[in-house]
C-alpha cells in the first residue's frame, strides 16, 4: 500500500465533505491524467473558456488539450503587448468556464489565493459562470494562518522568478511584506463559501502539483 496516497484520499474525503456545506462541489482524482479527464468531463462542448496563470494547469496538460477541441479559448498568451493582455483578461471574466488552481486549501474547505494583478481571484469571486479549480494535495494546509504564511514564503518567491518580477522575495527567498510595483501579494482572498451553489468545482489530485 502507498501510505501517502491513502492519506491523500482520506484527507480529500474530509475536505470534500466540508466543501458541501460551503456549496462547493468537490472531486478527488488519484493522478493528474484522471484530473485532466475530469476537467474535460465537466466542460460543455462549444463553451468559452479562460484561465489564470497556473503551473498546475500546465502540468496536467489541459491548455494544449483544449486547443485541439471545440471550445472558444480566451487566452492572454496570444496578446502582442501588455495592454492587449489586460483586455483579454477582462474578456475572460465573461467566459462560461474559468480554470485555475488554488494557492492553498484548508482541511475545512476554504480556498486561499494570493494574486498580483487580481484577474485570477476576481474570476474566482465573480464573472465566469463556472470555476474549476485543480489542486494537488500538496496545497492542503491545516488552517488559514498557516496557509497564508506558506503561500507567501513557499509559493510567491518561485512565482516571482517564473514571472520575472522585481520583488524582494525573488532575491531573499522569503516574503518581505513589500509594496513594490511588482508586488505579487496585492490581493489576499479567502473563499469560504460559493454564493451560487456549485458554481465553484474543486478537483483535488493525489499528486504534488504546482507550488
Amino acid at each position: 500500500m502507498n501510505f501517502v496516497k491513502e492519506a491523500y484520499k482520506i484527507k480529500a474525503e474530509t475536505i470534500i465533505n466540508n466543501f458541501k456545506k460551503r456549496k462547493i462541489e468537490g472531486y478527488y482524482c488519484e493522478t493528474k491524467n484522471e484530473a485532466l479527464d475530469k476537467v474535460l468531463d465537466l466542460l460543455e462542448d462549444g463553451s468559452s473558456i479562460s484561465w489564470g496563470g497556473s503551473i498546475t494547469l500546465d502540468q496536467i496538460g489541459i491548455k494544449d488539450k483544449l486547443k485541439q477541441m471545440n471550445y472558444t479559448l480566451i487566452d492572454r498568451s496570444t496578446a502582442k503587448n501588455k495592454e492587449e493582455a489586460f483586455e483579454i483578461m477582462r474578456k475572460g471574466m465573461l467566459s462560461d468556464y474559468f480554470l485555475t488552481s488554488s494557492n492553498a486549501i484548508t482541511m475545512e474547505g476554504e480556498l486561499i489565493n494570493i494574486d498580483g494583478n487580481g484577474n485570477r481571484v476576481s474570476s474566482i469571486i465573480f464573472g465566469p459562470k463556472n470555476v474549476i479549480v485543480i489542486a494537488g494535495m500538496n496545497k492542503v494546509i491545516s488552517n488559514l494562518d498557516l496557509a497564508i504564511e506558506k503561500i507567501r514564503n513557499d509559493a510567491c518567491p518561485p512565482n516571482a522568478i517564473r514571472l520575472n518580477l522585481n520583488t524582494p522575495c525573488r532575491k531573499t527567498g522569503k516574503c518581505n511584506d513589500c509594496y513594490t510595483d511588482d508586488c505579487i501579494c496585492s490581493q489576499i482572498v479567502i473563499t469560504r463559501t460559493s454564493r451560487v451553489p456549485n458554481r465553484i468545482k474543486v478537483i483535488l489530485v493525489g499528486e504534488e502539483l504546482g507550488f
